[in-house]
């Protein structure tokens, strides 16, 4: 007989839990926080109490980006935690891909070229993002992931190895000090060889539970700039450097101004992404190429070159 492997039952954890934010935690976004005093919650649920408003920071209700003071009181409700045991753990297949992705590693930081498809963290129905991956490739590294890709977009993606280096980037970022170029394949053809969009930018969740980005005067401050490499007979190949690191605000800002990406499902245009697809495009145009900062006067920079699928696309395309 086929011995069935025991199921690993949830227990409930049933105390709210009143938790005081010490100095190394100041700065932390309260999503990471919680996935990590969490052991053993999916990422799925960290958002949903989140959503709810069952977490609350000094007696108010905390969005995921919420970051954390030194002194804040959080409230997190009672939660099904899995028991002590083996936790499930990604196939072996899907961490040998992230390894391979690595493209820096030293003391305060590791680099990933990350791959598209490849969510940066796991919820929503994704089991395991590339933190996960990570984390469960090198159980005895401390990894935190410093910023955020779109699943379908592929480039540089930064972890943190040290509580130290992971606030002091994201105090980079938010100061606006960070440098971040992506390549991009744009429809149409830009009339300038640079375009700047200054326009703010506004989250909403649809009804069935989709996130839309939209252009909106009452949304947050968004500057992206648009700049031509090579023009094609209906596309143009861009750099586009950001000055802000709003949710989907490359693809939104260049679907504004009438120049979408390709590959883009959600902001694109229809019959140019089915024109791109006949060129072999199976996925977004869009990669993040360069990450540049200044740590204590130690200049960083990253970089992921375009990958070999998307630059077959642009061989493919014919010039003007």
């Amino acid at each position: 007989m086929r011995a069935v492997p025991r199921q690993r039952s949830p227990v409930v954890r049933p105390e709210v839990q009143i938790v005081r934010i010490d100095e190394d935690r100041d700065g932390q976004r309260i999503d990471n926080f919680l996935a990590g005093r969490l052991k053993g919650v999916p990422r799925s649920l960290v958002y949903r109490i989140l959503r709810t408003g069952e977490v609350r920071i000094n007696g108010r209700r905390a969005k995921p980006d919420t970051r954390l003071s030194a002194g804040d009181e959080v409230r997190i409700p009672p939660v099904r935690v899995a028991e002590r045991g083996e936790p499930d753990r990604p196939a072996s297949a899907q961490m040998n891909r992230i390894e391979e992705a690595i493209v820096h590693e030293d003391r305060e930081f590791l680099v990933l070229d990350k791959p598209s498809g490849i969510a940066s963290h796991g919820g929503s129905g994704i089991s395991f993002g590339a933190i996960e991956l990570l984390r469960a490739s090198r159980p005895r590294d401390t990894l935190e992931l410093v910023h955020r890709l779109d699943r379908d977009t592929s480039g540089v993606l930064v972890f943190a190895r040290k509580r130290s280096a992971l606030t002091a980037l994201q105090t980079v970022i938010r100061e606006g000090r960070a440098t971040k170029h992506y390549l991009a394949l744009l429809h149409g053809r830009l009339a300038q060889a640079r375009i700047t969009v200054d326009q703010p930018l506004r989250k909403s969740i649809l009804q069935g539970g989709e996130r839309m980005v939209r252009v909106d005067e009452a949304g947050k401050p968004s500057v992206s700039h648009l700049i031509r490499l090579e023009s094609f007979a209906d596309a143009t190949f861009c750099e586009v450097a950001i000055e802000t690191g709003r949710t989907h605000q490359i693809r939104v800002h260049a679907a504004h101004v009438g120049h979408a990406v390709a590959g883009d499902e959600k902001y694109g245009e229809r019959s140019f992404n089915q024109a791109m697809r006949k060129h072999g495009l199976k996925r977004l145009f869009l990669h993040a190429a360069r990450f540049e900062f200044e740590i204590d006067e130690r200049r960083y920079a990253f970089s992921a070159p375009l990958p070999p699928e998307l630059r077959k696309v642009l061989d493919s395309l014919q010039r003007p």
